[in-house]
């Protein structure tokens, strides 16, 4: 959950974050496991939505925007689990396809894109979204059901892997031999971070680099992942499958580098919202 201000000065806009929560519920491990989230999961998550209903209030939340993707929109019982927040906590969840999902995403990324051609690599809990661009337009997307925490756990189909490969082959043209990847996604990021990268402005990585950043994370234990490098338990076990899915994409698509631009869905939803209120400040 993110809560940001807009404000305008001398003509110009600037969004400024002011609250940022992150609370690792894994809706996606009942999902792909069981098809439904369980009575306890369910339980929390009502309980999370209750917690940040009251920093909507308290922050005096203007206007919001909530998106839910790849495990409710799975779940057998995820329609009926919005219904309850919708009717018992006063908030409004919109259950997004892959499609949606990437379409959001994208409003946060193309600034960071020229003419050249780019390939964006999007890995969640439970799906994969791939965009390519070119000459700032997006030309061909698709959502796969590949992501870190069903990867983890077993419940990706083999067949997943060749259906990507498939696909960047099909719609990676021969012009595109320099084609760079963008990476988004809580888990390249700290690979990023990882890599200790000097320049920080560049915000770019090798593949070579990612794979060097892998090669480390995957030889230690999960007490040495939290303790040595710090990370946090819910990320110190999807961190590895999570760069199998990236390094797969960028070796099939012959990407030599990879931007990581630090955005992702929130930020494209934060678009929307800005886009949708900033006559109010005009």
């Amino acid at each position: 959950m993110q809560i940001s201000n807009v404000v305008l000065y001398e003509g110009k806009f600037t969004v400024k974050k002011l609250e940022y929560v992150r609370f690792p519920l894994r809706l996606g491990k009942d999902v792909f496991d069981k098809g439904a989230i369980t009575p306890a999961l369910e339980a929390k998550f009502v309980k999370l939505m209750q917690a940040f209903k009251l920093l909507i209030e308290l922050y005096e939340v203007e206007d919001y925007k909530i998106c839910a993707t790849s495990a409710l929109r799975e779940s057998s019982n995820g329609r009926d689990i919005v219904a309850h927040v919708r009717d018992n906590v006063g908030l409004s969840i919109d259950v997004i396809d892959g499609q949606a999902e990437a379409d959001l995403i994208n409003k946060a990324i193309v600034k960071y894109l020229d003419e050249k051609p780019y390939l964006h690599i999007d890995v969640g809990g439970g799906s994969t979204e791939l965009n390519i661009y070119k000459n700032h337009e997006k030309i061909a997307s698709e959502s796969f059901p590949m992501g870190s925490v069903r990867l983890m756990n077993s419940y990706t189909a083999p067949e997943i892997w060749q259906n990507i490969e498939d696909w960047v082959q099909q719609h990676i043209s021969a012009d595109m031999h320099y084609i760079t990847a963008v990476g988004t996604g809580g888990n390249i990021n700290k690979i990023y971070e990882l890599a200790n990268k000097k320049n920080k402005k560049a915000k770019t990585m090798t593949l070579a680099e990612v794979e060097q950043v892998q090669g480390m994370i995957s030889k230690l234990s999960m007490d040495e992942r939290i303790n040595n490098l710090m990370l946090n338990p819910d990320r110190a076990d999807v961190i590895v499958p999570a760069a199998e899915i990236y390094l797969h994409v960028m070796r099939r698509a012959k990407a030599k580098k990879i931007i990581v631009p630090d955005v992702g869905l929130k930020d494209g939803m934060i678009e929307v919202l800005f886009e949708k209120n900033k006559h109010k400040l005009l």
